[in-house]
């Protein structure tokens, strides 16, 4: 007996050995895999100037309201005429076709044959938060340039964007650069409230045309300073695919009347209920597909711990998910996400209201649809006093190549002006005008050439947005580089 007790003890030994040994191995297999080369391109622009461009964008209140009557038409023309009067060089060399407030340019290239491709960014911006006008360092419409930034709403998103791809479109023309592929440019209006509009029409005009773009690039992730937890390196995200948008009201049943002679159940008992029930069983994720491709890539820059985990997801799989998913940003990545963002009930303090209702936000992972998210959320609430009522929705984007040319001309320009930085592609959490412009692409990404820190993500549709003034002017360069690579 004890033989074979000693012996069962030595094959666990040897087993538990291995394993280790495999685990070890695989970790140190788990590095960084090398780039070819590129070249570092010197591109020597007025930076101030493109400042002072992006300052003046800044000052046009080209906002959009959720509600149709606050709209004012003024400084969207304004901002238009602006354009035209400060990019001469664009205007009297591509030809401008206009979609009420949305700007499309077509740059001719030499060889018609070959697909066109689109580049995109949109100038509305959000409205201020009513209150907190007094928290912003700078007036949140002045375009300061001050302590090395440009201040002010859409200095990030997504003004930045449309004024760099002007800047760089300038400087092509006065380089007296002539692309073989043609180029579109197309700069909307209506991002910020879905973009059908804008985007929308654009996308609409060029697939009665029959045109169809190779690829197209738009708003999307940037260049990330030490924003991922455990990577000291900048990381550029290249958003290949962004998640679908719905919003769901759930409705719950009860008695009305007094509130002198409340029944057991109420409406907003109900729903409370309901309410807990979404948020204790959040949709379940996993890391796979996209977002295993992105942590592959990331995680090959981590300490040894964390490559070992990442690297041996046979076995610390549970670990990794539950690792990213206590990160809200990280969390995002790998699941269709749930946010209760309105509430109504009765209104008045003393009646009972007949019908309460929550209003729930979901962004959508591509790995789940619209039909399954409504069949889920009904099964997780379980209520014959519930019923759920689709507001809006959109799938999930396609998922585009990371293994073509457009993708490698992209990374190839990012090098070219920051180095041999991390790239990797990435799911875009939120939304963009791409809802509508990849329906007349064959791949899109969605990237924004600059380069945030922590500090910026909290300006983000919030308080004291700007953008650093070297950061924007190599955005600027890595649009030029991005638009030879593609084009020439």
């Amino acid at each position: 007996m004890k033989t074979i007790i000693k012996r069962l003890s030595l094959v666990i030994s040897s087993v538990i050995f291995l394993v280790i040994l495999f685990i070890i191995t695989r970790t140190f297999m788990h590095v960084p895999q090398e780039n070819p080369p590129v070249e570092h391109m010197d591109i020597v622009i007025d930076e101030m100037q493109a400042a002072r461009n992006l300052a003046q964008a800044i000052r046009f209140k080209t906002i959009s309201h959720q509600l149709e009557n606050n709209h004012k038409d003024q400084p969207f023309d304004d901002f238009i005429k602006w354009v035209m009067d400060s990019y001469p060089d664009i205007n009297n060399s591509l030809e401008l076709k206009r979609f009420g407030h949305t700007m499309l340019y077509k740059w001719q290239g030499s060889e018609p044959a070959l697909k066109p491709v689109l580049f995109t960014g949109h100038y509305d911006v959000v409205p201020i938060v009513p209150g907190t006008e007094e928290k912003w360092q700078h007036a949140p419409f002045s375009g300061m340039i001050a302590d090395n930034k440009i201040w002010g709403r859409g200095a990030i998103d997504d003004k930045s964007g449309v004024i760099g791809l002007l800047e760089a479109t300038t400087y092509l023309l006065k380089q007296g650069y002539q692309p073989k592929r043609t180029i579109y440019l197309s700069f909307g209006h209506d991002e910020e409230l879905g973009g059908n509009n804008g985007a929308g029409a654009v996308a609409d005009y060029l697939k009665k045309q029959n045109i169809q773009m190779d690829w197209s690039l738009d708003e999307g992730s940037f260049i990330l300073d030490k924003i991922v937890a455990g990577i000291d390196e900048l990381a550029a995200i290249v958003n290949v695919a962004e998640k679908g948008y719905v919003t769901l009201e759930i409705i719950a049943k009860g008695k009305g009347g007094h509130s002198s002679i409340p029944p057991r159940q109420t409406s907003i008992g109900v729903l409370a209920r309901a309410i807990t029930a979404l948020e204790e069983n959040p949709l379940p994720g996993k890391l796979e597909g996209l977002s295993l491709q992105s942590f592959d890539t990331l995680s090959r820059y981590m300490n040894f711990p964390k490559r070992a985990v990442f690297s041996n997801l046979w076995i610390f799989g549970g670990l990794a998910e539950a690792s990213l998913s206590s990160s809200d940003l990280m969390n995002a990545m790998l699941h269709t996400t749930t946010a209760p963002t309105m509430l109504s009930g009765s209104n008045k303090e003393n009646s009972l209201a007949p019908e309460a209702i929550a209003t729930y936000n979901f962004r959508l992972h591509p790995r789940d649809t619209v039909d399954g998210l409504k069949k889920y959320v009904e099964r997780v609430i379980n209520d014959p006093n519930v019923s759920i009522r689709i507001m809006r929705a959109r799938e999930a984007s396609p998922v585009s190549s990371w293994e073509v040319a457009a993708y490698h001309n992209i990374s190839q320009s990012i090098r070219e002006i920051y180095g041999d930085i991390i790239i990797t592609p990435g799911l875009m959490i939120a939304g963009s005008d791409t809802t509508h412009y990849g329906k007349v692409a064959d791949n899109s990404y969605r990237f924004n050439p600059f380069l945030i820190t922590k500090q910026d993500l909290s300006s983000f549709h919030g308080t004291n947005e700007n953008i650093s003034l070297d950061s924007f002017a190599q955005g600027i360069r890595i649009y030029i580089q991005l638009m030879k690579n593609s084009t020439g």
